[in-house]
C-alpha cells in the first residue's frame, strides 16, 4: 500500500508499505477519505516542532480518517466487515479516568499514541485501528462527512456545547478557515440566532459569505471591535469561540463578548495578553480552554448531523487522489481555501 510522509521541510513524500495485519481487538480500514487539518500544517508539514502530544515519529501522516472495515482481528466485540467507521484520532491506554470518560485527547500514559503523528495515520490506502478508538458512520453521512466529524466539527461541537449556544444567543467566531467554519455551521444549528465571523484572510472571508456560513463577516483588523459592536447593538456578543489561535483574534473574543458571556478557546499555539479587570473580572466573563472532544461526545455529534441535515461536506473546496496528497498539502498552507481532502474512489 502507498502512504504520506511528512519530513518536515513542506513536502510530502509518498512511500511503500506493507498491509497491516489487525491483532487482538483492532480492525484494517480501507480509507475511503481523510481530510487534512491545519495542525498538521502548523506542527509537522513546515517544520517538525511538536512535543510531548504533538511530537511527530515519521508515522503516515492524516488524523482525520474515514473508511470502510475489511478484516477484524480477534476478541473484537462490536464491529464487522464492510461497516463504515470514523476513527477517534487519538489511541489511549484505555484504563485512565480521562480515557474511562471517553477523552482520550487526554490520557497521559505512555501507551498514547495519536493516528497520524506517533501511530500510522489516514493518507494512506489502509489504516489499523484498536475497535475501541471508532464509531459507527451513520448511513446519512457521507465518508468526507466522517473524516471531518472527529477533529474539526468535533472540536466546535465540544466547545459549543461547553460555553452553552442556544437560541438566546449571538456568536463570533474568530478565524474563518475550516475549523471556524465549522463553529460557524454548528452554532447555528444549536440555535444561536446571529453569528459573526471575522478573519484576516479575504478569499476566507469571501468564502463564508458565498457559502453563507455566517451573517456577518468582518475583517480582523482594528475596525473589527466597532464593527462586531454595530452589529450587536453596541451591546457584543454572547458567546464567541476563537479558532485563529492568533494573540489578536482571542482579544477580539474577548473584548467582543458582553458582560456574563462566554468565551471558548479551540485554536492552538500563539499567546494573548489583556487587562484583567476591564476584560475579565468586571465583566463576569468566562473563559473555557477546549481541547478536541470526547469520544462520546463525537458519537454524539454525528446524530446530530443526520437530524440537522448537516453535513461537513458543506466546507469542503477541494478533493484530491492519494497521489496528489502534496498537492493538498500546498494549498492547505496557503490558507487560501476551505476543507481539504485526500478521497479514493475504489
Amino acid at each position: 500500500m502507498r502512504g504520506v510522509v511528512l519530513p518536515g521541510n513542506s513536502t510530502v513524500e509518498i512511500r511503500d508499505f506493507a498491509v497491516p495485519e489487525p491483532g487482538p481487538g483492532q480492525v484494517l480500514i480501507k480509507m475511503k477519505a481523510s481530510t487534512v487539518c491545519g495542525s498538521d500544517i502548523r506542527a509537522i508539514y513546515r517544520k517538525h516542532e511538536g512535543h510531548g502530544p504533538e511530537s511527530y515519529q515519521g508515522v503516515i501522516a492524516g488524523h482525520e480518517p474515514c473508511g470502510q472495515v475489511v478484516q477484524v482481528g480477534p476478541n473484537c466485540k462490536r464491529l464487522r466487515e464492510r461497516d463504515r467507521v470514523i476513527v477517534y484520532h487519538i489511541s489511549g491506554c484505555g484504563r485512565c479516568p480521562d480515557c474511562q470518560r471517553g477523552y482520550q485527547i487526554r490520557c497521559t500514559s505512555p501507551l498514547r499514541a495519536a493516528y497520524g503523528w506517533q501511530r500510522d495515520g489516514g493518507h494512506a490506502d489502509f489504516l489499523l485501528a484498536e475497535e475501541r478508538d471508532l464509531i459507527a458512520l451513520p448511513d446519512a453521512l457521507t465518508y468526507t462527512d466522517g473524516a471531518q466529524v472527529a477533529c474539526g466539527f468535533g472540536t466546535c461541537y465540544e466547545a459549543l456545547k461547553r460555553i452553552g449556544v442556544s437560541g438566546r444567543d449571538t456568536v463570533l467566531v474568530v478565524g474563518l478557515g475550516p475549523v471556524g467554519m465549522a463553529a460557524s455551521l454548528l452554532a447555528r444549528a444549536m440555535g444561536a440566532s446571529k453569528v459573526i465571523g471575522a478573519e484576516t484572510i479575504d478569499e476566507r472571508l469571501q468564502l463564508s459569505r458565498k457559502l453563507n456560513l455566517v451573517d456577518h463577516a468582518f475583517g480582523s483588523g482594528d475596525e473589527a471591535l466597532e464593527r462586531i459592536m454595530e452589529a450587536t447593538g453596541g451591546q457584543g456578543v454572547n458567546a464567541a469561540i476563537d479558532c485563529s489561535g492568533d494573540a489578536a483574534g482571542r482579544l477580539l473574543a474577548i473584548k467582543a463578548t458582553r458582560a456574563w458571556g462566554s468565551v471558548a478557546f479551540v485554536g492552538e499555539g500563539g499567546t494573548v495578553a489583556f487587562s484583567p479587570s476591564p476584560d475579565v473580572i468586571h465583566k463576569y466573563l468566562t473563559i473555557y480552554g477546549s481541547w478536541v472532544t470526547s469520544l462520546g461526545n463525537m458519537q454524539e455529534l454525528a446524530g446530530c448531523l443526520v437530524r440537522w441535515n448537516l453535513h461537513p461536506d458543506r466546507i469542503l473546496t477541494h478533493t484530491f487522489t492519494l497521489a496528489e496528497a502534496a498537492q493538498a498539502y500546498v494549498l492547505m498552507d496557503k490558507g487560501q481555501c476551505g476543507k481539504v481532502a485526500i478521497v479514493w474512489d475504489d
